[in-house]
């Protein structure tokens, strides 16, 4: 019997497996992906969208509207992320008290936690010797238009932008072990010193006993059960919310799946009369930093995608779409994303499959419409010929369905990270999200995840 079972792989799992493992804990990491390495990656767009996500890259909520990104491999999201790291304000904190009734979501009583993972990663802030065209754009229109923005803080080491590496790579798995990864910051460690990882290991349900608990999924076709003291759910708002539901804990904590949010993000695209070749170089290294949006919802980024993937997000067709291609290197994008309600809902049918049920509320919509307003305005401004929005939308920041709080009637899981009358089961990832923060969670799951780690070595 193991110590702990953790189960996914990404920004929580990885961190908490890292550290529980190296504390001497006889732990055992499973994920439903593949493991790769850095020289083991997809070498294409087209292979790594249907190795790297669920649903090859293409999992829709119920109504077919929007669609959400999720990574299935060792190291779970941060694997397709561009690891952006930034820590919650007191805007995001002040909500999650409110909503959950923990006292110590505030800035400086998360402070330790995030400093903590700050120290164990490599972390760049960038600068504007590293601007692509793309962020220069972004940066003169929003000068123009009096808006506020910043350069963006990424976990990364030896990027070799100087030698001519493009960072839109890092959407199939960093080739180089330069992004600060789950698997490359605390997996690929902890494995050298004997950490198991088992890959490949879908779990389709858990069984909660007086002293351990026993998972049970599918590994290479054959039923497999692994027993564990404690288990650790890791595997994000969808993954670990659907265990838990088809493990039956519905009927005794019936918030379950309630309350998810996903940052809507909304891409608009500028048509200039030169190649801005937005897929170069660094291609994320800014965002708005606007008191006036923060305020209103929402949030800009310079971001762009590989061509399939920007192929895909035209509403258009045939010739008209050719030759919209033909124009991709003078293409500018920024994107839209929103705070939205959470009042997404995940649920499983009979067999088991993810629901998803994701409405934009009528403030999402304002807030949406607000943010391409100031889209357009930037591009506007700094020499765009035309400027259109996609017509589809996507979420990827998933969170939410196993909310925090202070009771079983509210949330699921308490303000020491334990399922409500489970104690044996325990969750500090994007699940746990009682709203949406509006800024990039990635370093929030992280010490939040430091936390746990702490409160379970104590013990």
């Amino acid at each position: 019997m193991y110590d702990f079972v953790i189960i996914g792989s990404g920004v929580s799992g990885g961190l908490l497996a890292h550290h529980l493992h190296n504390a001497g804990a006889n732990c055992v990491l499973l994920e439903s992906g593949k493991y790769f390495r850095k020289n083991t990656f997809p070498e294409n767009e087209a292979d790594y969208s249907a190795q790297l996500y669920w649903g090859g890259g293409m999992e829709f909520d119920e109504k077919a509207k929007m669609v959400f990104l999720r990574s299935k491999a060792v190291g779970g999201t941060s694997i397709v992320n561009q690891c952006l790291l930034d820590r919650f304000d007191t805007v995001a904190f002040n909500d999650w008290k409110e909503n959950s009734g923990v006292d110590y979501f505030s800035e400086e009583k998360m402070a330790p936690y995030y400093e903590k993972v700050e120290k164990h990663l490599q972390i760049h802030d960038f600068n504007e010797k590293e601007l692509n065209n793309n962020a220069k754009k972004f940066i003169a229109g929003s000068d123009k238009c009096g808006y506020k923005w910043a350069f963006l803080h990424r976990g990364q080491i030896n990027c070799a932008l100087d030698k001519g590496n493009d960072c839109i790579g890092c959407l199939g798995g960093c080739y180089r072990d330069s992004k600060q990864s789950s698997l490359v910051a605390y997996i690929q460690p902890a494995e050298k010193t004997g950490l198991k990882v088992l890959s490949e290991f879908t779990v389709e349900n858990i069984e909660h006993k007086e002293e351990c608990v026993i998972v049970n999924g599918i590994k290479n076709g054959t039923q497999e059960s692994v027993t564990a003291k404690k288990i650790i759910l890791a595997s994000g708002s969808l993954g670990s919310t659907a265990i838990l539901l088809r493990s039956g804990f519905k009927k005794s904590l019936p918030m379950l799946g309630k309350g998810f949010s996903s940052h809507p993000q909304f891409m608009s695209f500028g048509i200039y009369d030169e190649p801005i070749d937005a897929h170069k170089g660094a291609f994320q290294t800014v965002a708005s930093k606007d008191p006036s949006f923060r305020t209103k919802g929402f949030k800009l980024e310079n971001v762009f995608a590989s061509p399939i993937s920007i192929a895909m997000l035209f509403d258009i067709y045939g010739p008209t779409h050719q030759q919209m291609m033909k124009k991709f290197r003078n293409l500018g994008c920024i994107e839209v994303a929103v705070r939205d309600e959470p009042v997404g809902e995940i649920s499983v049918d009979r067999k088991g499959k993810l629901i998803i049920k994701k409405e934009l509320t009528g403030q999402d919509k304002k807030r949406r419409d607000d943010g391409l307003e100031a889209v357009k305005n930037i591009m506007m401004k700094s020499g765009a010929k035309e400027v259109f929005r996609s017509g589809f939308y996507f979420g990827l920041h998933l969170m939410g369905g196993s909310s925090i709080g202070t009771g079983a009637n509210n949330s699921v899981v308490n303000p020491e990270f334990q399922l409500h009358g489970f104690k044996n089961i325990f969750i500090a990832d994007s699940s746990i999200f009682p709203t949406a923060p509006g800024i990039n969670p990635s370093l929030t799951i992280m010490a939040l995840s430091e936390k746990l780690s702490e409160q379970l070595l104590k013990k």
